[in-house]
């Protein structure tokens, strides 16, 4: 019987040491975009469909109200053969990159730091609550005064729409880790407050914390045309200058950029977050 249990305990290893080589094989062998072909197929359709609606609109409504699809593309064209549209978006990169960095950044940071010390929490929290309601448009008039009408002014209203919504997913997930968790980390030799943070409260906190990089990303790009409002080259002063002039196909045409953009820094996100999550 010994003889048999030892038998046995070797296999149950075996079988648990293979899957964990399996596992990881196959975590490395993670491919970086899964395409789901029931849901492009599907995806294609509703596109499709949209696009088939709008074309049928167009129809019935003058050009300057709703421009036919085939009327955008050539302008779209026409856009992208002049050079204007990739200068345009070049220029809104400049802002709305470094403005998403800071403000993210800052948010994780500030969010991580206010949730786990409940000093810095109390001391903080009256002026968070006096500046949380303030919307990013509303310091457009504090973008001009510190930084002018350029690149940095409209990098400033981006960081604090990032800022934000980071803040508070970051000050969330670090709420949500268990004290069971901590207490076993404790225990296991870990100690001080930097020690734990970055050892077990941040991995712990990482789902939701990159869940609201993955929104400040979003909203961000959305604040680009809010940011280009004072006068600001790029995508978003194309979009209100074409708005004057009733040119309705090169508004529909900076909406494309803008959503197309989305798409892949969306898509690339997702899939990095995908990858470094891997361990859930």
């Amino acid at each position: 019987m010994a003889t048999d249990v030892t038998q046995g305990t070797d296999v149950s290893n075996e079988t648990d040491v293979s899957q964990d080589v399996d596992r990881s094989n196959a975590e490395r062998g993670l491919p970086f975009v899964t395409i789901d072909r029931r849901r492009l197929l599907f995806g294609a359709g509703g596109v499709a469909a949209f696009v088939a609606l709008w074309w049928l609109g167009s129809l019935v409504q003058p050009s300057y109200v709703l421009p036919s699809p085939i009327a955008v593309a050539e302008t779209f064209a026409a856009e992208a053969a002049s050079g204007d549209l990739t200068a345009a978006l070049g220029q809104s990169v400049r802002h709305w990159f470094p403005g998403a960095v800071v403000g993210t950044g800052l948010g994780i940071g500030v969010g991580i730091a206010l949730a786990w010390s409940s000093i810095l929490d109390d001391v903080s929290s009256p002026v968070v609550r006096v500046l949380r309601p303030v919307p990013p448009l509303g310091l457009v008039g504090f973008a001009i005064a510190w930084f002018g009408i350029n690149h940095a002014g409209a990098a400033f209203i981006i960081a604090v729409g990032a800022f934000w919504i980071n803040f508070y997913a970051a000050y969330g997930a670090v709420e949500g880790v268990s004290d069971d968790l901590l207490d076993v980390a404790r225990s296991l030799g870990v100690q001080g407050d930097l020690a734990l943070v970055r050892s077990v409260v941040v991995p712990a906190a990482s789902p939701e914390i990159l869940t609201g990089v993955r929104t400040g990303i979003g909203r961000s790009w959305m604040l680009v045309v809010a940011a280009e409002i004072f006068g600001v080259p790029g995508i978003g002063r194309e979009i209100l200058r074409a708005s004057n002039n009733l040119q309705v196909d090169v508004v529909i045409t900076y909406i494309l950029v803008l959503s197309l953009v989305f798409l892949v820094v969306d898509t690339a996100f997702r899939a990095a977050q995908r990858r470094v999550l891997a361990w859930r």
